[in-house]
């Protein structure tokens, strides 16, 4: 590993954590490894066959970091090996790049979730495939506010999106860093937006429904919802 830490040591130490979490507070989880998208193919093949030694603790695999300049195409081969493996396959596009880095990750990249997608508004052939598909859209309105995506949080289209039928839900986004959990991107969005209950409960609706829990245990939380 480049700065000197095995992978067995990283993830087995997050995963020992989110047990605690669950047996001290409840809290379930399920892990998504992300490939960092600035780097290249081959050497996220490495980390790739190290993955596969720890399917008992991973569940899909994911791109991230710097979108511009580093296409979804660009890890075609990556993640078609990934879902051979068995993978889920999920990825960043359309927070800061265009509209047709989604189009990549659904074509080429098969993914079952676009994480941001906030772009697709400019693409209505998109729009209605999204629609039509009902793929999740994991907007993180804080982190995309702090990313200069949108100038101030009255601006984002969370509500255009939604407006659409779009499968779309507030995230956090490390929030630690971009100064925001997801209650607070949640609250924060609902007072800037101007959003109706009914808009908030739609979108805490669909965070179930585009998880990878199982169909029993969404349906339960959806029932308490309505």
């Amino acid at each position: 590993m480049p700065r000197g830490v095995r992978f067995e040591i990283i993830i087995n130490g997050i995963y020992k954590a989110l047990k605690k979490a669950e047996k001290d507070f409840g809290i379930t989880s399920k892990i998504i490894m992300c490939f960092l998208r600035h780097l290249d193919e081959d050497s996220c093949f490495e980390v790739l066959k190290e993955a596969c030694n720890h399917k008992d603790k991973i569940i899909g695999v994911g791109l991230d970091s710097s979108e511009k300049g580093n296409p979804p195409k660009k890890f075609k081969k990556l993640f078609e090996e990934a879902i051979k493996e068995g993978f889920l396959t999920v990825a960043h596009a359309g927070e800061e790049g265009p509209p047709e880095y989604i189009w990549d990750s659904l074509d080429q990249l098969k993914v079952k979730r676009i994480d941001h997608g906030v772009q697709c508004l400019k693409d209505e052939k998109l729009v209605n495939k999204l629609k039509d598909s009902q793929i999740p859209l994991t907007v993180c309105p804080l982190s995309n506010v702090k990313l200069c995506v949108f100038d101030k949080l009255e601006n984002h289209n969370l509500k255009l999106m939604l407006d659409k039928g779009l499968n779309v839900m507030v995230n956090s986004d490390d929030p630690a860093y971009f100064g925001g959990y997801l209650n607070k991107n949640l609250i924060e969005t609902s007072m800037a937006l101007n959003l109706k209950l009914d808009e908030v409960k739609i979108l805490i609706e669909n965070s179930f429904k585009a998880s990878f829990l199982d169909q029993r245990i969404k349906d339960e939380w959806i029932k308490k919802i309505n």
